[in-house]
């Protein structure tokens, strides 16, 4: 009997060490196929334009141009790019951690009237391309009352077309950040809001000193997920704005191409300098990230 027993605990935990081996190779190709495009950006911007455009291909560069990065710097003023994206990311997103927050809390944690039918309206926002409201978000901004030269009526100027705040209003809110923020807040028990009535807080007490210390993980994920498309976002900059005061980053990348030719060792070389401050940042809040996901949960 005990031989029997011996052999096929041993089958069973060799099928277990087979089984992860598999799962781990299957997981080590995904990830090479999803950081190979990476790899291809980095060694390329270190290649001569010769090299790139050269019928054989070559993995590897003849010589690292390191080069190919302080000519690529020196394609416009690239502080005042870096500085604007660092500018509108930064606010956009605090803001908006700000205003997603609450809003999460209020629909899952506060009992008034028609807060179901204005969670589901919120979540219609889900429902509705970016590329839809464009045009009306853009006149809305040209007119602002007593911004750009309007006037009170919001006429006669510019509003905010061309400026910071024209770039970082409509990145301020999101049906996806108060979706996610309300599913986190709803997985707390009732009794925590009971506990902090009986203490004498007040519902602003409460968030502040209760719901948002432990907000640390789905606030680490909003903002993730929130810089990133700051950060990264090309279409909105490119209608709001009209002078290089006002480029950003991903609008920089343009000063590469021309007419009949894009040098394209430097557009790699400059693409991966602005990507590597959202590595960074996933790679710092990563643990956060996951976290957050999981515990936001889709309930309630």
């Amino acid at each position: 009997m005990l031989i029997p027993t011996l052999t096929k605990s041993m089958n069973g935990n060799m099928k277990e060490k087979i089984n992860t081996w598999i799962i781990s190779v299957i997981m080590l190709m995904i990830s090479m196929l999803m950081i190979a495009p990476f790899i291809f950006m980095v060694l390329g911007s270190l290649k001569t334009m010769g090299e790139i455009q050269s019928p054989t291909f070559s993995l590897l560069p003849e010589a690292f141009r390191w080069i190919n990065y302080a000519e690529a710097m020196q394609r416009g003023n690239w502080l005042t790019y870096i500085k604007n994206s660092v500018i509108v990311t930064v606010v956009a997103t605090v803001i908006s951690l700000i205003i997603n927050s609450l809003c999460g809390y209020a629909f899952a944690r506060l009992e008034f009237k028609g807060r179901d039918t204005l969670f589901s309206l919120a979540l219609l926002g889900l429902l509705v391309p970016p590329q839809v409201t464009i045009v009306p978000v853009f006149v809305m901004m040209s007119k602002i009352p007593l911004a750009g030269g309007n006037n009170i009526f919001g006429q006669g100027g510019i509003g905010w077309i061309n400026s910071y705040w024209g770039l970082i209003v409509p990145y301020l809110a999101g049906s996806f950040g108060v979706f996610l923020c309300r599913q986190f807040y709803i997985s707390f028990p009732k009794s925590l809001d009971e506990a902090a009535k009986i203490d004498g807080c007040s519902k602003w007490r409460t968030y502040f000193m209760i719901y948002l210390p432990l907000s640390k993980s789905i606030l680490a994920t909003l903002a993730i997920l929130k810089a990133s498309f700051c950060w990264n976002e090309y279409t909105w900059p490119l209608i709001i704005t009209n002078s290089e005061k006002m480029r950003t980053v991903q609008l920089a990348l343009a000063v590469f191409k021309s007419e009949n030719t894009v040098e394209w060792n430097l557009l790699l070389a400059a693409s991966t300098t602005i990507s590597i401050p959202m590595i960074l940042m996933f790679l710092m809040g990563q643990k956060y990230y996951v976290e957050g996901i999981v515990t936001s949960g889709i309930k309630g």
